[in-house]
């Protein structure tokens, strides 16, 4: 339950620590005094939506704590097991903590912790339902998960193997759709699968031989300048020109003057001998520029070839890949891609196969699930008109209806099932029940509310439940019929009420006033756990007004009196 909460520089609230009791609460207090700010700080805490608005004006930062005592809840020990957090003690604090520029940060007792944490762990410890929050039942879209909760292990079962059908649909779908459209797509999806292969494979692409060919290339581009070159380097190196002795020769007379100069000192015969090598080098080098000479060709018509194939591997560049080893990559994909196609039909048939079964697997789940949810929707039907009664509704009528969509005479395929449910109302006796959002009052559907939460209490085991004026359009005998049930919703876990009626708020083990008084030119929001004079001084308000008299503090301690013996 939650023990305590304390606000500073929150709202108007300067620095405020309240501490709450087992059983019935209540908040009370004047229009405006400040009552829904505590019900604000404790969906904040929760993980509810931040802003800046929040921070007491003048102040840095607002922050809120809120301590729950957590012992027995084994729901919340798995969820902070798998959150990986160690409980401590039978205390959990949360706190939240808001910047003026409207940044916020979480802590899970002291731990920072994501706002998602926050929100798996509040679900355990607290269910909180706002003056508009019943506005829910009047949206179909929700009445199938509220059918569900109530319905528990039963009904929840049922979904989950449902879920699981419906995803494995879900993925065979997927693989059929990837092995293409129909027969004439695929068709033309093989036609050029094979064409590309056909391509690449006839053109016989060798890794290395573009830049085999741009050598190639270049040197028939340039045969008659090499030839001019390789030519003059001869004639200089070998044959000599006009006026002028070839290297060899002038090598070999350097070698002949050195040969003398050696056999008068030894001491050159080395120098003698790499004369000796440089002109048998130059001799090679030179027969070798003769054997060059002869196979410089002019050649046009190889040129052309190797330009050609130069093209011919640009255009594959162009459509299959940037060099030749990404076309031969491409390659074996497209045979790759093209295997998977020719053997599709097969595949195909094969999943069409494992897809009716699973249609049929899904059928049975979804016509379990239907027939749990039937039975789960009896029973909600016969709680909530129980509690109905209970609230001065004794002609009132509440139905769940629970219709099975189909398609092609099977149920349809979806993962939350294929039911419809809806809630139908009647008030008034002749009258059918119709759709709750065509025929419920405000004060009718402020009741249905509270009779739906007190039938699902008894399967949601929440320790904590926040009412925040649920009661708003209920009067008279029906706001005493309110409290009693809240009353009742409070055996064995907390209830905090937000309320203006004194019938409800007599009834309450616990009383809180909320005022809101002015000094030094600043507003601000107080809270005060009332004693048993203070409760009768505020019914007394609440049953007259401003105005308190002899009558109304008589009539407010026989009203109180009367709540505490219920």
């Amino acid at each position: 339950m939650l023990v305590e909460i304390y606000m500073e520089s929150f709202a108007l609230i300067d620095k405020l620590r309240l501490r709450l009791g087992a059983g019935f609460n209540v908040l009370t207090g004047e229009t405006g005094a400040g009552k829904s700010i505590v019900i604000d700080a404790v969906e904040l805490v929760l993980g509810g939506r931040a802003s800046a608005e929040y921070v007491r004006t003048g102040a840095d930062r607002a922050l809120v704590e809120a301590a729950f005592e957590v012992s027995g809840v084994k729901q919340l020990e798995s969820a902070l097991q798998e959150l990986g957090l160690e409980p401590e003690g039978d205390t959990l604090v949360l706190s939240r903590e808001i910047q003026k520029n409207g940044r916020s940060t979480s802590r899970i007792n002291g731990r920072p912790a994501t706002l998602s944490m926050v929100r798996t762990l509040s679900r355990h410890l607290l269910d909180l339902h706002g003056q508009h929050e019943h506005q829910s039942l009047l949206e179909v879209e929700s009445h199938r998960q509220l059918l569900d909760l109530f319905g528990d292990q039963p009904v929840l079962k049922s979904l989950a193997e449902v879920r699981r059908l419906a995803d494995e649909l879900r993925d065979l779908e997927r693989r059929l759709a990837d092995l293409g459209g129909d027969d004439r797509d695929r068709a033309r999806q093989v036609d050029l699968l094979r064409f590309q292969i056909n391509e690449i494979d006839a053109a016989a692409l060798r890794p290395e031989e573009e830049d085999e060919l741009a050598v190639e290339r270049r040197r028939l581009a340039n045969a008659e300048r090499l030839a001019q070159s390789c030519r003059a380097a001869y004639s200089s190196l070998y044959e000599g020109n006009p006026g002028e002795s070839a290297a060899v020769d002038l090598l070999g007379q350097t070698e002949s003057q050195l040969g003398e100069a050696a056999r008068l000192d030894p001491s050159l015969a080395s120098l003698l001998e790499q004369l000796q090598a440089a002109r048998a080098q130059l001799e090679e080098a030179a027969r070798e520029l003769a054997h060059y000479q002869d196979r410089v060709e002019f050649n046009p018509e190889r040129l052309a070839e190797v330009e050609s194939r130069l093209d011919l591997l640009t255009l594959f560049k162009r459509k299959y890949g940037d060099s030749i080893a990404e076309i031969l990559a491409f390659r074996q994909e497209a045979a790759a891609g093209l295997e998977r196609l020719e053997s599709a039909s097969e595949l195909r048939e094969a999943l069409q196969k494992q897809r009716q079964g699973l249609l049929s697997r899904y059928a049975g789940a979804a016509q379990a699930l239907h027939e749990a949810r039937a039975k789960a929707a009896s029973a909600l039907s016969r709680a909530v008109s129980g509690e109905l009664k209970d609230l001065h509704m004794p002609q009132a009528r509440f139905e769940v209806a629970v219709t099975l969509e189909t398609e092609e005479g099977n149920p349809a395929v979806r993962r939350d099932g294929a039911d419809v449910v809806e809630f139908l109302f009647s008030a008034n006796p002749g009258e059918p029940v119709r759709p709750l959002a065509r025929v419920a009052s405000g004060g009718e559907l402020a009741r249905v509310a509270l009779a739906f939460k007190v039938a699902l209490s008894r399967v949601d085991r929440v320790p904590c439940l926040i009412f925040d004026e649920i009661d708003t359009g209920v009067s008279g005998r029906a706001a005493e019929a309110v409290g009693r049930k809240m009353a009742v919703a409070a055996a064995g876990r907390q209830v905090i009420c937000v309320t203006h009626h004194p019938q409800i708020a007599a009834m309450a083990v616990h009383h809180v006033r909320v005022s809101k008084r002015q000094a030094q030119g600043r507003t601000s929001t107080s809270l005060e756990v009332l004693d048993e004079a203070g409760r009768v001084d505020e019914l007394a308000r609440m049953l007259g007004g401003s105005t308190i008299t002899a009558v109304t503090v008589q009539l407010a301690r026989e009203l109180l009196a009367a709540g505490q013996s219920r």
